[in-house]
């Protein structure tokens, strides 16, 4: 049986990457820059045009695919594992039942290229990963509950990665895991569970485009004044780097940096001052038993970001830079099912 082929879709904040593989070869790919400050519903016939030109570039038809694969949104929360979508998975991920993130978009376009093509559509490791230790779930008031919601499908494979580099085995490891992008999530890995976790729209540090989490009576005096839905667009897609320097592109905040703008060095060294404690608070969670800090996500790539995290953290554990890895390992989830060497699992 010739290599199957697939399409792997991966809607993040600020970019949509894609590719196409044919077993477990990447022969292309693209990572189309999405910056309009559009409302998450608005985002879809963009995001949808960017993947169809982008199969179309490659001279493949969706009828030539053997599956599409795309990464989760926030969804029910689930274990760990590969799901088929369908349209009940989809009408959650558009009306925002669980939370809005625009990787909800993602499995939308899928299926909507499966269906074209009579292919299956393929979601693996969602943001809604749910392994919270009892402890981790409590927020201080009763009545809301601390859930879980991050960048599961990349810390994981992160995290498999470093283990693999250090001659560990992940379920028997500890890791911090810090998913740098246009959103920031830092997870405690356990012996292969994510015990604990920042949620990555609401919580944590400040990121290109979020607000992360913020001073309560201070936020609930601001949204009376401007009311929740002004409020939350301020907060999820206009915070952040955005709210204090007008761009989400951490490239031309280093740029402005390199030609001697204090402001910029200022504002971004927050940003990886707030991720470092985001790190410390994940140690304490381990008990101090960290076998690496590893920093993957495409802000990793920084030098000037890894670099102040190094000097702050560098005491807890050797810090080690994962590169990116989410389309293969979407990629080769896709064909472990294909294979039937792993079920797919349904989602009511």
């Amino acid at each position: 049986m010739p290599d199957p082929v697939i399409l792997v879709i991966n809607v993040g904040s600020t970019s949509t990457k894609l590719a196409v593989f044919k077993g477990e070869k990447q022969l292309f790919g693209a990572e189309p820059e999405f910056l309009q400050p559009l409302p998450y519903a608005e985002q879809l016939p963009h995001r949808e045009r960017q993947v169809r030109d982008f199969l179309r570039s490659t001279g493949f038809a969706p009828f030539e695919l053997d599956a599409v694969v795309s990464r989760g949104g926030v969804i029910r929360p689930l274990p760990a594992g590969i799901y088929r979508i369908n349209h009940s998975m989809c009408r959650d991920l558009l009306a925002g039942r669980y939370g809005i993130h625009p990787s909800g978009l993602g499995p939308v376009i899928a299926l909507a290229l499966a269906e074209e093509a009579g292919i299956p559509a393929l979601t693996v490791d969602p943001p809604s990963t749910d392994e919270l230790s009892e402890l981790a779930r409590f927020s201080g008031l009763p009545g809301i509950e601390r859930v879980s919601a991050f960048h599961a499908l990349s810390q994981k494979a992160a995290a498999r990665a470093a283990a693999a580099e250090l001659g560990l085995c992940y379920s028997e490891a500890n890791f911090i895991v810090a998913h740098l992008g246009g959103g920031i999530t830092v997870g405690a890995h356990r012996r292969g569970r994510v015990v604990d976790c920042n949620h990555g729209i609401s919580e944590g540090p400040f990121t290109p485009e979020r607000a992360g989490g913020l001073p309560t009576l201070a936020l609930l005096d601001l949204a009376q004044r401007e009311g929740p839905d002004n409020l939350r667009r301020r907060m999820v897609g206009e915070g952040g780097l955005y709210a204090y320097l007008g761009t989400k592109d951490a490239r031309e905040v280093e740029k402005r940096i390199e030609s001697g703008d204090r402001e910029a060095a200022l504002v971004y060294e927050a940003l990886a001052y707030q991720t470092a404690k985001e790190i410390g608070a994940m140690a304490a969670a381990l008990a101090g038993r960290v076998d690496a800090v590893v920093l993957t996500g495409g802000l990793s790539r920084s030098r000037m970001l890894s670099g102040w995290l190094r000097e702050r953290v560098s005491f807890l554990a050797p810090v080690l830079i994962v590169p990116e890895n989410e389309m293969q390992a979407l990629a080769a989830a896709a064909l472990r099912c294909l294979a039937g060497q792993e079920e797919a699992n349904g989602y009511e």
